[in-house]
């Protein structure tokens, strides 16, 4: 008698396979933007020792002291300028990727999305999937640009819940795609059009990513590179003869020297030399968040007018508009190959 042939026990639980899943993730947000919350939700992001990269005996006296004491409060300050009826907006936008994407590929694959810190978590979405049926899993972390601190540490993270799983999933990840092509066209036709669409014409665009620590270029991280990658494609793209691109890093924390130069200096500096028309846009962003709507658009806005800016545009990520789902679309195609 072959295996198919042979009766499950009467008590056997219904159990489902044979399918196939995508789990779409972003960084993380606290639950609400008041400081409870932001304490958590810090707590959990800045014991990851991807993100502090410091012995955790030296560490964790430091974030559970002044930095956990001081921080969630003003962070807090700064989500409520965000936070929207919707809750957290790189929440919101992640889900509507999720959402945008399973429209898109059918039924024979099931799309679910995580949050690297907070919820919903990796390990629970995972096993929903498995849950579910999919014994294929690509992971899919929205970060363009490839860094220990982001990739690296969403794969450490499902890694954790596959350690607990008897049963375990096959799982894909979902490659940085800092030069793919859909990626740049997508990029520079969506900020072509915002660009049309401004009241006035920018002097300079700066493409502003997250920065991270020198050190993590010193040690071997390609982040540095990638970024550099996808702003001169973007650049070539765009193709503005009259429009100065510059390349800038934004969100530095501590007392660490990281990568340069730093959006908030740029946008002085910008604004004493004599520019008046200012746009940023922040490329390393699959959808807008604190970083981009607070850190950028709100405070950006101040430290270029502030200096003597008259003009200024923080342009859109890509979100969940037609261009930025088409790329994602079919760069998740690809990735799943051979299994649709």
């Amino acid at each position: 008698m072959t295996w198919k042939n042979q009766q499950l026990p009467g008590d056997h639980a219904p159990v489902k396979s044979g399918g196939i899943g995508v789990l779409v993730v972003n960084l993380g947000t606290p639950d609400a933007p008041d400081t409870a919350s932001v304490r958590r939700y810090l707590a959990e992001f800045l014991s990851d020792p991807r993100v502090v990269e410091l012995p955790r005996l030296l560490w964790q006296p430091i974030l559970r002291g002044a930095i956990l004491t001081t921080r969630p409060k003003e962070s807090a300050h700064a989500y409520r300028q965000v936070w929207t009826e919707d809750g957290s907006p790189l929440a919101a936008i992640t889900r509507e990727q999720a959402q945008g994407l399973q429209q898109r590929l059918g039924d024979r694959v099931q799309v679910r999305w995580a949050m690297r810190y907070g919820r919903p978590a990796i390990g629970d979405e995972l096993a929903a999937l498995m849950d579910a049926g999919c014994e294929r899993i690509l992971l899919a972390p929205l970060y363009p640009q490839y860094s220990a601190a982001t990739t690296a540490t969403v794969v450490d993270k499902a890694a954790d819940k596959l350690r607990t799983m008897r049963w375990q999933p096959s799982l894909r990840t979902l490659p940085p795609y800092h030069d793919d092509p859909h990626y740049i066209d997508a990029l520079a036709r969506d900020l072509g059009a915002q660009l049309d669409a401004l009241d006035f014409v920018p002097e300079v665009l700066l493409l502003s990513f997250h920065g991270m620590p020198e050190r993590t270029l010193r040690l071997g991280d390609p982040y540095h590179c990638h970024c550099r990658k996808t702003a001169r494609l973007v650049g070539e793209a765009l193709g503005r003869a009259d429009l100065r691109i510059e390349t800038t890093f934004q969100s530095r924390f501590g007392r660490a020297k990281w990568l340069e130069p730093a959006t908030d200096a740029v946008l002085e500096e910008e604004a004493r030399r004599g520019t008046r028309r200012l746009a940023v846009a922040a490329p390393g962003f699959s959808a807008d968040c604190l970083e981009t709507l607070e850190e950028l658009a709100i405070r950006g806005r101040e430290q270029f007018l502030e200096a003597g800016g008259e003009r200024f545009a923080a342009l859109a990520c890509l979100n969940a508009r037609e261009r930025g789902m088409a790329m994602l679309e079919a760069i998740v195609r690809r990735e799943l190959a051979g299994w649709i």
